[in-house]
């Protein structure tokens, strides 16, 4: 490569991408002493705090309406909150999970606890106006922190309306969603062409195509970075059941393989937050103490890599 003829945005995007493998440091803020805090990133676009472990509710949220149904997810919410997380993240293509989240945010007095984010999916402006507002009315929260364009399914619409809210204060930051490789060359197109606050996609590490464009372009714009799918859609962790969990762990404060998973995501410097899924209190416990302690630097994030794979 001709390195005396790189572009401005080139070169940045090869000082990013080498950043990015090591430990975050840059817009990590720390654990406070004695680890009461959870490590957050700082949302470029408005300055806001963010705790680097989430909480997905694809599937593990879609429940009846029953006490039994419901009361594990209650304890769910309750270790999420107490172990210090904060974004929520649902999608009206996840059956009940809105409505679940909501009803259950409200009854234990949590909103003002939670970042709350879902999605628009459907083709049409008006209809993403009208499926936009029922999220927000089942989620219990108008206005939303988050409104994403799911798998970018007419972005262009509805990003138009989203600005349109903005402004007018209904929605704080708006977004542009994927979960797949194949899908990544359009949201960097749409990244390149529209300003937008939040990008969410697959990332792990067995998914890590996102590294050599998408978390670039994201750091150079001040996108903020979602990574969703990070034990790969519990593949890694199945994997993993019955391996032995390596010395390495260790030096990063990890008792479990959740927990180096989630670390090795969240220790890239472009990403913000991690979701995972679970309807498990002992294991939404086990995930968010992968956002306190010692984060893995570059050649303990090839170790982890290596040791998860092979």
């Amino acid at each position: 490569m001709d390195f005396n003829h790189l572009s401005r945005r080139d070169a940045m995007r090869l000082i990013i991408a080498a950043l990015g493998t090591v430990g975050s440091t840059a817009q990590a803020v720390p654990p406070a002493p004695g680890g009461n805090a959870m490590l957050s990133r700082r949302i470029p676009s408005s300055g806001e705090m963010l705790p680097v472990i989430g909480l997905g509710t694809w599937q593990t949220f879609d429940v009846g309406s029953s006490a039994s149904d419901r009361a594990p997810l209650e304890q769910v919410l309750a270790a999420f909150v107490e172990g210090g997380g904060r974004l929520i993240d649902s999608s009206p293509m996840y059956g009940r999970s809105e409505d679940v989240a909501g009803d259950l945010t409200e009854r234990m007095g949590l909103r003002g606890k939670l970042f709350v984010a879902t999605k628009v999916w459907t083709q049409g402006k008006e209809a993403g106006k009208r499926q936009m507002e029922e999220s927000m009315r089942k989620l219990r929260a108008d206005p939303i922190d988050l409104m994403q364009v799911h798998n970018l399914v007419d972005v262009e619409s509805h990003l138009e309306t989203l600005n349109e809210w903005k402004r007018a204060g209904r929605v704080r930051h708006i977004g542009i969603t994927h979960y797949t490789a194949g899908g990544q060359h359009e949201v960097a197109r749409v990244l390149e062409k529209h300003p937008v606050d939040f990008v969410q996609i697959n990332y792990s590490a067995s998914e890590r195509e996102a590294e050599q464009r998408l978390l670039p372009i994201a750091a150079e714009r001040g996108v903020a970075v979602i990574a969703n799918r990070p034990f790969a859609s519990g593949e890694l962790l199945r994997r993993l059941k019955t391996k032995a969990l390596p010395a390495w762990a260790a030096e990063i404060d990890c008792s479990s393989w959740a927990q180096a998973l989630l670390k090795y995501v969240v220790s890239h410097s472009a990403i913000h937050c991690a979701i995972p899924a679970t309807a498990n209190p002992a294991h939404v416990r086990d995930n968010v103490r992968a956002g306190y302690g010692r984060m893995p630097d570059a050649e303990l994030r090839k170790r982890i890599v290596s040791d998860a794979l092979k």
